[in-house]
């Protein structure tokens, strides 16, 4: 059945409602708000995980250093979004609650993976409930447990764990050059250069540090930093 011909008879009007071939349309449109947004690397390096993020500013009456891509969650985590902001901060900030509620409740960090599950729940419960529409946005999560990892959320509430990937605009490009050149063996250095030289290639003109977001986790002391805008260009 065409596109057109679902929207006509109402399968798209509710995130519910299952399409006759077994889609949830709404969810699809999620996807691809996704697909729009500014664009987001990660990747997992021998010391550390790297996160380096677009914040495609197009105003330049707007002080770039003001807008924030990428947030700390927890002392050794961190976490940016690709897709709709508004949804991506209610969920980043949800994600730093339940981190700081294990914190007090525990007294030991959470994993990373668990946030992950905790997140992606959420987003998945937005997919079943009427009155609802899903999140327009996919969450990539750095962060360094026993080891550093790397984790995307997708609108669906399906989650994946990745050495290196690339969300949002030109991320097929991206992918296919991480695919080429990325190297386990590499460090968080090696990973930030590789992660600029992919935004370099598919931005062209358009790229300028200074709307560029980076952070590093370290393996040795599970620590989150800003990378200093010297090293992002």
């Amino acid at each position: 059945m065409q596109e057109g011909a679902h929207q006509m008879m109402g399968y798209d009007r509710a995130s519910t409602m299952f399409s006759p071939d077994g889609r949830l349309l709404q969810v699809e449109y999620a996807k691809e708000a996704v697909k729009q947004g500014s664009t987001a690397i990660g990747i997992v390096c021998s010391d550390g995980a790297v996160l380096i993020a677009d914040k495609r500013i197009s105003d330049e009456l707007i002080i770039s250093d003001a807008v924030e891509k990428i947030f700390q969650v927890d002392k050794h985590m961190g976490a940016t979004s690709v897709g709709y902001v508004m949804d991506g901060r209610v969920l980043i900030e949800r994600a730093q609650v339940i981190s700081q509620q294990h914190m007090v409740t525990y007294t030991v960090p959470m994993e990373t993976l668990t946030l992950v599950k905790e997140i992606s729940d959420t987003k998945q419960s937005y997919t079943q409930y009427g009155g609802a529409r899903p999140f327009g946005v996919s969450i990539l999560f750095i962060g360094v447990d026993d080891g550093p990892v790397l984790y995307v959320t997708e609108p669906t509430g399906i989650f994946f764990q990745f050495r290196a990937t690339a969300v949002g605009e030109n991320s097929d490009a991206i992918k296919n050059l991480l695919r080429k050149e990325y190297k386990e063996e590499m460090n968080t250095d090696d990973g930030i250069k590789l992660a600029i030289k992919a935004l370099k290639k598919v931005m062209g003109k358009d790229f300028d540090a200074r709307r560029i977001d980076g952070a590093v986790i370290s393996t040795s002391d599970k620590q989150f930093r800003r990378i200093d805008k010297k090293r992002l260009k």
